[in-house]
């Protein structure tokens, strides 16, 4: 099932419409022009199925000289990630009991822990989601803690560093918010672009996992710093709304990256200004400002619509970039056939 089936038929074409316009436009900034049908219970499927601690040591141990396979080998099935949720509910089941250790105990000192393990469990347990679904399996996890961390602080440092440089307001108009999204997109695209130039990568889905991290990185340190300011509060709020903002952004400008790169070649100039790679960064900036940009429609408003309806239009650009990346495996291994 592509899309959420309704009930009325008149509506569900319209939907089918909608979703089936949205992913041919996406495809088509990626190379081709086709409808990319949306299978989530399919890919998320082995969720639900019971693994064994050898399946996690398997998908843990790759990046290496001995465990990277070769082109052949590398499989352009449907992915299905599954050990991301058994991360997130360790770092769940471990907030939980900092939590109940400060309520019932009243214990300050289990704060700072709630800080760090809340802003953590969404953004991490995304970029693990990632790792997986890199089938290329090239990078370890090592390198991508190494993202994950360094690639966090960096991005953050410049980001204060263009914020010296660019005036953004307060992010509350349309102005100020397209600011803040140009100021952050851009200082994360430095860092994802340095970690591909470093790492020598160049495939669709080593661009998704290394934009993801330092995503995930920006995300948690940031998160850290405005409860640290305001409160719990705006953990309990920024925690699960991590689903749809940093990570997959800066996962859609590191793919689109590697997309606009041509023959091998490092990270230049030149690959930031083709339109493969302009039209998914301006996707992201105005996903980020639409995020920050305080809509004066009180519909929008109600159950955080608007925060939803930009997810959704987040976590499409991210399937059809992963049926990007399948399709870059076949192309591939069909040309090595060929050679």
């Amino acid at each position: 099932m592509s899309q959420t089936e309704l009930k009325e038929p008149g509506k569900k074409r319209h939907r089918d419409n909608l979703f089936d316009d949205a992913t041919k436009e996406l495809n088509e900034w990626t190379g081709e022009d086709t409808v990319v049908e949306i299978h989530m219970f399919r890919m998320f499927s082995e969720v639900f199925k019971r693994h064994n601690k050898d399946e996690a040591d398997a998908l843990f141990i790759v990046g290496t000289k001995t465990t990277t396979p070769s082109l052949e080998q590398v499989s352009s099935a449907p992915v299905k990630p599954w050990l991301f949720t058994r991360v997130m509910a360790l770092l769940g089941a471990s907030f939980g009991l900092l939590t109940l250790l400060f309520l019932v105990f009243h214990s300050d000192k289990a704060v700072p822990g709630m800080i760090f393990i809340g802003s953590l469990a969404v953004p991490f347990s995304l970029a693990i989601m990632f790792f997986e679904i890199n089938v290329y399996q090239n990078i370890s996890v090592f390198q991508a803690t190494q993202v994950f961390l360094i690639g966090g602080i960096a991005s953050l440092i410049a980001t204060m560093v263009l914020y010296e440089i660019i005036p953004s307001g307060n992010g509350v108009d349309l102005p100020s918010a397209l600011a803040i999204g140009f100021i952050e997109e851009t200082a994360k695209l430095l860092i994802i672009g340095y970690f591909i130039n470093s790492f020598r990568v160049n495939y669709i889905f080593n661009g998704l996992l290394i934009g993801a991290c330092v995503g995930a990185g920006f995300a948690v340190f940031e998160t850290s710093g405005y409860t640290g300011e305001f409160g719990l509060v705006t953990l309990f709020v920024r925690s699960w709304q991590a689903i749809g903002t940093h990570t997959i952004w800066s996962a859609i400008v590191g793919a689109a990256i590697i997309l606009a790169k041509e023959n091998r070649q490092p990270v230049q100039g030149k690959t930031m200004a083709r339109p493969k790679f302009l039209r998914f960064y301006v996707l992201a900036m105005l996903l980020h400002a639409g995020w920050d940009w305080q809509v004066p429609i009180p519909f929008l408003n109600v159950f955080d619509l608007q925060k939803w309806l930009l997810i959704i239009a987040g976590w499409v650009a991210i399937f059809v970039l992963i049926n990007a990346g399948l399709r870059e495996v076949r192309t591939l291994q069909g040309q090595r056939i060929i050679n």
